[in-house]
């Protein structure tokens, strides 16, 4: 049973097929061999993700009067990534094999060894200098991609992606592709407190592309060199932010239960390193098929962001408090940064199911995606039962009342236990079903559909005047049987 219980476990492979087969993810560029760290999002892909991307936005500024949003542009001034510290300390430790030229991030080469082969360092991993990195790997460490010996130097290695502003080349016209997006929250904060009339303490939201030139590309949507974050920087009154530290984690832990996330697959890490900026550091985790890993930080970054660009732009960043006798000061500010791309990848491994639904001992799997309503690509799938005798017109008509109010798909292709299995397998919680009886004036069954439930499979009939405020219901109710 232990074998039959793990063949059909979900993995990493499981998830990319699925993703590749019914138009979740591709790989970009694939007709040209592919692009390391780049992946293209497919008709579904685009829905879900938007999905999450909107749920998020919905949970953070429409249940929080506290919080508002913004857009910046990814393009900043080339100071902004000097003042966050990003010119001179955003980078990783870098080898390469002076072999095959397969280039490693030197602290992972040796956390990796030492874990395979029960070692130890004489000091911790981030402690090391460059120096007894490359002493380390030259004693001990062979090539992981071609199995020689012989290193290149350990060097620095800048994640940010340069380009220049304009027709010439200048130093004067380098800019950076953003490798975060709370930078711009930081720059706009006067912006934000003068245009919108905020009070300390608020938050502002936002979700936006980041780059970063990783040294190395793995687990397929996890780690990229473009991803989506979404992040929300909130500014408070300085003495008060370990108190609103502890309510955002409290806060954002919640989320994720909310959205069908089962609590024994997150996990906290704290930071026992922080960030030059940071006073405390949680992230939570998720147990990815490659193990915990993290979905989203939440970080206590004192004032330093407000004063660097104070200190950089020359321009005051202070707020004067009118509820506490005109006090001035620099807001402290608690982050709460999520991977758009990672929980794309963490709802869809917490809803995959390879599930016996046969009878009487027989084996029937179904791969199904037990998605929330509120995340899946497709809401509602109409399937007449067969194309004759006005059945497929009929569901044609109540698919287009339908899409007023969710996203719809069509399919009259197969019997209608194969289009169930479909719509399945990329978490479509409900199909309507148009059989014989909806157009029959004598049946009881007249102007009435079967509504099939992904979960339970379960199948009711439901007036079609009554058909929406149904499906509506339904998804407010919803929790995962």
């Amino acid at each position: 049973m232990a074998n039959e219980k793990d063949a059909h476990a979900c993995t990493l492979d499981k998830i990319i097929s699925l993703c590749k087969r019914r138009g979740f993810v591709y790989q970009a560029s694939e007709i040209y061999g592919g692009m390391a760290g780049a992946w293209d999002y497919g008709p579904l892909g685009v829905e879900f993700k938007r999905n999450i991307q909107n749920e998020w936005w919905h949970y953070m500024t429409q249940l929080h009067d506290d919080v508002v949003g913004l857009d910046s542009a990814i393009f900043q001034h080339h100071t902004t990534w000097e003042a966050s510290g990003h010119v001179g300390h955003f980078s990783d430790p870098m080898v390469d094999c002076c072999e095959c030229k397969a280039r490693f991030r030197a602290d992972t080469l040796i956390e990796d060894y030492c874990e395979n082969h029960n070692a130890k360092t004489d000091k911790p991993v981030d402690t090391m200098s460059h120096e007894e990195m490359k002493a380390f790997i030259d004693a001990n460490i062979n090539c992981p991609t071609c199995g020689k010996h012989s290193w290149t130097d350990v060097r620095e290695f800048n994640l940010m992606f340069k380009t220049y502003q304009g027709p010439v080349a200048t130093e004067s016209s380098l800019v950076y592709l953003r490798p975060e997006t709370c930078q711009g929250i930081f720059t706009d904060f006067k912006s934000i407190v003068q245009s919108n009339r905020m009070k300390v303490p608020f938050g502002v939201a936002q979700v936006g592309k980041s780059f970063r030139n990783e040294i190395i590309f793995k687990n397929f949507i996890f780690r990229t060199c473009e991803f989506e974050q979404m992040e929300m920087e909130y500014f408070c009154k300085p003495g008060t932010e370990d108190e609103t530290f502890d309510r955002w984690r409290k806060d954002r832990w919640q989320f994720y239960l909310k959205y069908g996330i089962k609590e024994e697959n997150l996990k906290w890490h704290h930071h026992d390193k922080l960030a030059h900026y940071a006073k405390d550091a949680y992230d939570i985790t998720y147990n990815f098929p490659i193990g915990f890993e993290e979905i989203e930080g939440i970080h206590s970054r004192t004032d330093f962001d407000l004063s660097q660009h104070m200190k950089y732009s020359k321009k005051d960043m202070s707020y004067i408090d009118q509820d506490d006798g005109n006090k001035k000061y620099i807001p402290y500010v608690i982050e709460t940064s999520a991977g758009l791309n990672r929980n794309f990848l963490m709802f869809l491994c917490e809803a995959y199911e390879e599930q016996n639904v046969g009878t009487d001992g027989a084996e029937d799997y179904r791969t199904v995606l037990h998605l929330d309503p509120r995340l899946a690509p497709i809401t509602v799938a109409v399937l007449p039962l067969m194309k004759k005798d006005g059945m497929a017109e009929k569901a044609k008509e109540i698919q287009q009342e339908l899409k007023e109010d969710f996203v719809t798909d069509y399919d009259q292709s197969g019997t209608v236990g194969k289009r169930y299995r479909r719509q399945d397998e990329v978490g479509t919680p409900f199909c309507v079903t148009i059989d014989p009886g909806t157009l029959d004036s004598s049946s009881p069954e007249y102007n009435t559909v079967t509504l099939r439930f992904r979960d339970s499979m379960e199948q009711v009939r439901v007036p079609i005047a009554e058909l929406t405020a149904r499906i509506h219901q339904e998804i407010k109710n919803y929790t995962r049987k």
